[in-house]
């Protein structure tokens, strides 16, 4: 990767004593034990079952074992001096049907797991839901049900009232574009569906439930931090023809725009995107009041750049997103351009909203191919990433954007949705036959960094059974 010099002084002294250092994860990803202990099915469960969804045919049943090795797992993000950690509550295990019946098992593992962080003098973050909704709710509709916003607000209480006597931060929703636009427009995410007429439905009532849960938050959790996650792009035209300008505009309110803007109050942006006049219909009298909150923080979540063109055969945006492997640019395993200056960009572009009081980045990271040789991960790549990334946030940070925290996607290597296990995120290794946990180099220069040394201490794990 291109270096750039000023990383010789980045230290964590630089981003001030109240940035927030963690690592992001997501229950789905991780946990595995699928179907243990009474929990339910849910539409990743069923997704990752269908013939040719997944790479590799890959699936989430056994996934890093988190379930089983949360302790261990914990203890590896105490060694690596992390003092914050994201997970999510997987919906099935507190509520098997989706509503109704609490699983018991399912909040004493949440329990144990918070119990845990804190014993060791780490932070849980939550989010109540990173994308594994309950099969039998999609079966009724899923998120095109408007029903589905009763729903939520059932498992956000549920959350609330279990874990909200020790979780002091909580995101209601991740990546709501994602979900959303893969699993509801283009069909390669769970659950499959694919067309506008469902999506439009869906983007609404995801909307509605956002602000729904983040004011069950505020009435029965007052004193706790409530904040939302959303993924960005920087987007950029080819050219600078005014075709391609207006092209970058729409895909801009596609992937940036399209539910940050809603919930600061703006509304949908209908007139850079026009294919959401369509979400009229969707908008019932009194919607207005219950689609914006006052959120104590919002989650940035960037990796890459898209750089877009005009299109007359895409259907509703016009617009094509050139595939970065065609412009002689570095990538990642994911196929992603390497373009540090994105994460700065993404956080002015948010700053920007003078309704945002507060930025973390709740995930930021890279995949490449790991390789282990004696035992050891070195991941020159990726540790050049983190610090690139990083140089790029302590610059806006510097020019007076308000950007709060910054937390490493991922822990361990783990179930990355389509892409399988081939995509290897990790500041640990995973051997996914034996679930061996290897901390690889960048992971150890992340340790060193927060422990404000300037070298990694060398690194002993000691080795479980379990390992």
């Amino acid at each position: 990767m291109k270096s750039t010099h000023q990383h010789t002084a980045l230290n964590r002294e630089l981003f001030g004593p109240a940035f927030a250092w963690g690592v992001s994860t997501a229950a789905f990803q991780i946990e595995g034990a699928h179907d243990a202990d009474g929990k339910g099915e849910s539409v990743w469960d069923n997704f990752t079952a269908k013939k040719g969804k997944i790479l590799n045919a890959d699936h989430a049943r056994d996934a890093c074992d988190f379930y089983n090795r949360y302790e261990e797992d914990i203890d590896l993000i105490k060694q690596l001096n992390i003092p914050n950690f994201r997970f999510s509550i997987s919906w099935t295990r507190l509520l098997p049907d989706g509503t109704g019946k609490v699983n018991q098992a399912g909040i004493n593992y949440y329990n144990r797991v918070i119990d845990y962080c804190l014993e060791q003098g780490i932070e849980p973050w939550v989010t109540i839901y990173h994308w594994d909704l309950p099969l039998i709710l999609e079966q009724k509709g899923g998120w095109a049900n408007r029903e589905v916003i009763n729903w939520f607000s059932e498992f956000a209480t549920l959350c609330a009232q279990s874990f909200g006597d020790r979780v002091k931060h909580w995101m209601v929703m991740n990546e709501p574009v994602v979900f959303t636009g893969a699993g509801y427009f283009f069909g390669i995410h769970a659950p499959g569906r694919s067309g506008i007429r469902s999506f439009t439905s869906v983007i609404h009532h995801v909307v509605l439930s956002i602000v729904a849960g983040a004011k069950i938050l505020r009435t029965l959790l007052p004193g706790v931090q409530i904040g939302t996650t959303f993924s960005c792009s920087q987007v950029e035209p080819l050219t600078d023809k005014p075709r391609d300008v207006a092209a970058a505009v729409r895909v801009d309110a596609l992937i940036n725009r399209l539910f940050i803007e809603p919930i600061l109050g703006m509304g949908y942006p209908v007139k850079d995107l026009p294919i959401l006049k369509g979400i009229q219909k969707y908008i019932l009298p009194g919607d207005e009041d219950n689609m914006h909150f006052d959120f104590d923080f919002i989650g940035v979540q960037n990796y890459t750049r898209e750089i877009v063109k005009y299109s007359f055969f895409t259907p509703y945006i016009s617009a094509r997103i050139i595939k970065a492997e065609n412009r002689k640019v570095e990538l990642t395993a994911m196929r992603w351009e390497v373009h540090p200056p994105s994460i700065y960009y993404m956080i002015k572009k948010f700053a920007a909203y003078p309704q945002i009081k507060s930025i973390i980045i709740t995930e930021n990271g890279s995949a490449f191919p790991d390789h282990v040789i004696d035992g050891e991960v070195n991941d020159p790549n990726r540790l050049q990433y983190l610090q690139d990334y990083l140089g790029q946030v302590l610059k806006a940070k510097n020019e007076g954007c308000n950007v709060n925290g910054y937390f490493v996607w991922t822990l361990t290597d783990n179930f990355e949705w389509a892409e399988g296990y081939h995509p290897r995120f990790g500041l640990i290794h995973v051997d996914h036959t034996t679930q061996h946990r290897i901390v690889k180099a960048s992971g150890k220069w992340f340790a060193g960094f927060l422990k404000k040394e300037v070298i990694a201490p060398e690194f002993t794990l000691e080795e479980k059974g379990k390992m």
